[in-house]
């Protein structure tokens, strides 16, 4: 068979061209493509950049869930506590990289007199931007890509409204790691690989799927699998042996927590909650899942390639299409956990789905350049529409509101300044008491300094849950639960001083605070004896 394929338009890709000139290391040289490499060099500053403006038009307006990492990162840098209010250890962070390196910058900043963790999200969204961008660099010289598909890939990812409406959260962090696995993978650098695999699953345990998906997808890993493995061990057991031992579970308790919330957004699940979206912003999650919906054909059309012929240079892209079927594996997984519909959790999927089409889009156009013979129109064609949805997403950021007022999905009862301003009088108000929390705790906690007890924040809520899932689950699930929470320390129930209520409508009298949500309209908290 020749050593590349036609196939409507679509070709394979010649180990030469893939590889450009490999040395002894598998690592591309640019020697063939000098200018195209010397303009890639500048992606990661371009994308530094870019993080940089998001950041600065989404600071004032995070969202609720975005400040329960800046609380875990502030109180690490000021008290040395994994804890979401002070005092109290908790294990409700999700990413624990993500509040490690955010509580390492937030400590930084303590060199001005105070901590300034939102600050320290900043400089920690140019960095992951940066690292997003350096990744696309070596991907586009690996590749011989235009350096414009880089900026694409870049924008799509960065100017996501999803991405962008939970900033706070590790939806950066999480692109980032992914494509620095498929760089590992490509360079065939096992160390390397399973280096970024352990900070892959300490932005997100639930990412181990991609690890999977692209480790056994690719040779070079495959073969040196277990050199993979031990530097993964080697460089996340510390932590999660901490976790295990110090704060009782393996893995954090957010799991069990939003599988306790079953119900909370009525009919919809994860599955379906794209369409729950998109009744009510539809032009929204039409650009935002765009470019995965194509990345999804991509693959499926690429897979029918693959299995349809043989094709003997396809494991120089395994990686490639590896975090393509990962993207896919995800969204499947997820969608049997049993978890609701919360917009970042398609943030992943989105993310790794879009790469891989932006990229395998931008390896048939590199094809073309070097091939006369094969048709220039539908590569070009198909990376114009992503640039059009890329330029879809801006538009979509910037009609929001320069800065914005609140972000584009959203659902908390009050905007970050008016709970900023409950939290703060509230810290005056209890006088070290504590409050049992209205439902959404971040923010509060975040400035109020206090004891505002949450199932994040009070592990006596989670022993409640852990032992109502040991009671009921079926035998698999219940041994899982028993191995996790082996070392967790079950306390009785904490009973607090008062009580925070929510309600709609304005609020009138003593300890009632009127707030204002672009989701919710207005409405207003009051604080009550916890026994009345």
């Amino acid at each position: 068979m020749s050593d590349t394929l036609y196939c409507s338009g679509i070709m394979s890709v010649d180990e030469s061209v893939l590889t450009t000139s490999d040395d002894a290391n598998g690592s591309a040289s640019p020697s063939r493509v000098p200018v195209r490499s010397r303009l890639a060099a500048w992606l990661p500053l371009a994308a530094a950049v870019l993080g940089l403006l998001s950041f600065l038009l989404v600071r004032g307006s995070l969202t609720d869930d975005g400040y329960i990492t800046l609380s875990y990162a502030k109180n690490l840098a000021l008290h040395g506590e994994w804890a979401l209010v002070p005092g109290s250890v908790a294990n409700s962070a999700t990413s624990p990289l993500d509040v490690l390196l955010l509580g390492f910058l937030t400590f930084v900043t303590r060199i001005s007199g105070s901590a300034h963790p939102v600050l320290a999200l900043g400089a920690l969204t140019v960095l992951n931007s940066a690292a997003i961008g350096w990744a696309w660099a070596r991907l586009t010289r690996r590749f011989g890509l235009s350096p414009w598909v880089g900026v694409l890939g870049l924008l799509l990812v960065i100017a996501n409204p999803f991405l962008l409406s939970a900033t706070g959260l590790e939806v950066l962090l999480v692109p980032a790691v992914l494509l620095w696995l498929v760089v590992a993978a490509l360079e065939k650098r096992p160390v390397l690989f399973g280096a970024v695999a352990a900070l892959t699953v300490l932005t997100r345990l639930d990412l181990v799927v991609f690890v999977l998906v692209i480790a056994f997808s690719t040779a070079a890993i495959r073969k040196k699998f277990w050199t993979a493995v031990a530097t993964a061990v080697v460089v996340s057991a510390p932590w999660f042996l901490t976790s295990w031992f110090a704060l009782g579970s393996f893995i954090p308790d957010t799991l069990v927590i939003k599988q306790d919330q079953e119900g909370l957004f009525g009919a919809w699940g994860y599955f379906s909650g794209p369409m729950m979206y998109f009744l009510y912003l539809p032009f929204t999650v039409m650009v935002a899942f765009a470019s995965a919906l194509v990345g999804v054909t991509v693959l499926l059309g690429w897979l029918a390639l693959r299995f349809a012929r043989r094709w003997d240079d396809f494991p120089r892209l395994a990686p490639v299409v590896g975090l393509g079927a990962g993207g896919v594996v995800y969204y499947i997984v997820y969608s049997t956990l049993g978890v609701g519909p919360y917009h970042w959790y398609y943030v992943t999927p989105i993310v790794s789905t879009a790469s891989f089409a932006v990229l395998m889009i931008g390896v048939w156009h590199a094809e073309t350049r070097k091939r006369p013979k094969l048709n220039r129109v539908p590569p070009l064609v198909a990376l114009g529409l992503g640039g059009a949805v890329a330029l879809a997403n801006v538009g979509v950021d910037l009609a929001q509101g320069v800065p914005w007022p609140s972000p584009v999905i959203f659902g908390n009862w009050a905007s970050s300044t008016d709970y900023a301003r409950v939290g703060r009088e509230l810290g005056a108000r209890l006088q070290g008491k504590s409050v049992a929390g209205p439902g959404e705790i971040g923010t509060l906690a975040y400035y109020c300094d206090c004891q505002i007890l949450d199932v994040f924040s009070d592990r006596s809520q989670v022993t409640m849950i852990v032992n109502k899932r040991l009671a009921e689950d079926g035998f698999f699930s219940k041994t899982i639960l028993r191995i996790n929470y082996h070392w967790f320390k079950r306390l009785p129930l904490r009973k607090p001083d008062y009580r925070l209520l929510y309600d709609k409508g304005p609020g009138h009298g003593p300890d009632q605070w009127t707030v204002y949500s672009a989701a919710k309209g207005v409405g207003h908290f009051t604080l009550v004896p916890f026994d009345r």
